[in-house]
């Protein structure tokens, strides 16, 4: 229970709380550290932009359209954002290291804020690994590859071997890693030392 009271104070039940769940300053910081400037003259808002992907996440049975309409995400004019495909090219150009800046800043900021249980002053947490299927693109089978079948056939889709560190009472990740699915989930778990919380035992 007392996780999920620490998860259900982290999920905004009404629209007016997201940016307190999501400052813009802390958006702001993301994208300064990742040089995304030249975005701003567009209609849609970088700010807007940030908190639609974050709706994604926290409302993910729902559609990218009805995501828009419930955080009443709009237009620099402060008119209704409602063009799905506009929305998904806006998406893509935001880039991969914003969205990873921002994941970053977040987590941080988030960890940070929770009233967390320890023990003998250590936070805990733990890893845990998942293997996915991603988009079947030319990028993404590049990046990923596609596994094999008995007859030496490739699989539809490529897949993705992650790896997220979390705190084990509310499941707040404080960092992730990502690989090729034959990447060992132990070598992808290394990759979270350097960033792993002060004053923490990962388990």
């Amino acid at each position: 229970s007392q996780a999920l009271d620490i998860i259900n104070s982290y999920k905004p039940n009404q629209v007016e709380t997201l940016a307190d769940l999501l400052p813009i300053e802390l958006i702001n910081s993301a994208y300064e550290l990742t040089d995304t400037v030249t975005l701003r003259k567009r209609k849609l808002t970088l700010e807007s932009m940030a908190w639609l992907l974050v709706g994604m996440a926290i409302y993910n049975d729902k559609s990218m359209a009805d995501i828009v309409n419930m955080l009443d995400i709009v237009d620099r004019t402060g008119k209704p954002f409602v063009a799905p495909s506009a929305l998904t090219q806006r998406r893509k150009n935001l880039g991969e290291l914003a969205a990873k800046a921002l994941f970053d800043c977040t987590q941080s900021h988030w960890f940070k804020q929770a009233n967390l249980p320890n023990w003998n002053g250590l936070t805990l947490l733990g890893v845990d690994g998942v293997l996915w299927r991603t988009e079947d693109s030319k990028n993404n089978a590049e990046a990923f590859a596609k596994p094999t079948n008995r007859d030496g056939k490739e699989t539809q889709y490529p897949q993705v071997r992650m790896v997220c560190q979390m705190e084990l009472s509310s499941h707040l990740i404080t960092g992730s890693a990502f690989d090729c699915y034959t990447v060992n989930e132990m070598k992808l778990a290394e990759q979270l030392i350097e960033t792993t919380p002060d004053n923490s035992l990962t388990l």
